[in-house]
């Protein structure tokens, strides 16, 4: 068994990824009476009565290249590291850190060398994917910063491609290039960020994407609203390592988690 270690830091989950009000069912099943071939790729827009554009989102689409709801793996802790919520494919070489909002673990980077992936599962509703209305909700928040965010359909699917504005080590304004990968599964939904030489290079990303697509979400069955994020928790082997406690970054992103912030480590050693 690999040794493992880990330090904790506090973070604050801000109020975009807590739950939001659902799309009305009737127009739900008004959108799919009218038949997938004639919806929008990437997400669904209507006219209400006040004439804005109103979005709907659609029920998840087939994964068969993963990630994996828990149900479909024979053996998820076969070859990935048990986090609960999550069980993430190990690498050889990788350091796995964890981000903490309060006293829970919400989310996992895996870093390779200069590259990271930071993952994140959230529950989602039952009857239809919100990576769309995500994805939205990233592009605002970025563009407001003075970001720039593209829509492109990479080897994940649709994802944001964005030039997000950071302050350099020397005080200087510049800005970071990041992907947001995201899909939806079975009441839940998975994003990925990916940042580092991953988000520039391909031949980077490759090893990164592999690590998205072989992850496994375990929801569970407890009532959980939408958007909350399914909370993990440290291998049973971890060793705790205190540190001092960081306070909370400035300039994140719309889910108060800042993707290219150093968090605790549990270092994988081979």
């Amino acid at each position: 068994m690999d040794t493992l270690r880990s330090s904790q830091q506090t973070g604050k989950e801000s109020d975009v990824f807590r739950r939001r009000r659902k799309e009305r069912a009737d127009a739900l099943d008004e959108l799919e009476a009218n038949g997938a071939d004639e919806l929008a790729e990437d997400a669904e827009e209507s006219v209400d009565d006040s004439g804005e554009s109103r979005r709907y989102n659609l029920p998840p689409a087939p994964r068969p290249d993963g990630p994996w709801d828990v149900s479909e793996v024979k053996e998820p802790g076969e070859g990935r590291v048990d986090l609960g919520g999550l069980f993430v494919p190990g690498v050889e070489g990788m350091e796995l850190r964890v981000e903490v909002a309060g006293e829970s673990i919400v989310a996992a980077t895996v870093v390779l060398r200069d590259s990271a992936i930071q993952l994140q599962a959230f529950a989602a509703p039952k009857s239809e994917g919100i990576w769309g209305e995500v994805r939205d909700e990233i592009a605002s928040g970025i563009t407001k910063q003075g970001g720039i965010v593209d829509l492109v359909e990479g080897p994940l699917g649709w994802e944001l491609r964005a030039q997000v504005p950071v302050q350099l080590p020397d005080g200087t304004n510049g800005v970071q290039l990041v992907r947001f990968v995201g899909v939806d599964g079975p009441r839940w939904f998975l994003r990925g960020v990916i940042s580092g030489q991953g988000a520039v290079q391909p031949q980077a990303a490759g090893l990164l994407e592999a690590v998205f697509r072989d992850t496994v979400v375990l929801r569970g069955e407890s009532p959980m609203a939408p958007r909350d994020p399914i909370v993990l928790k440290l291998p049973n082997d971890a060793q705790m390592v205190p540190e001092g406690v960081s306070q909370d970054a400035e300039g994140r992103f719309s889910d108060g988690i800042d993707p290219m912030r150093r968090g605790p480590e549990i270092t994988e050693v081979h």
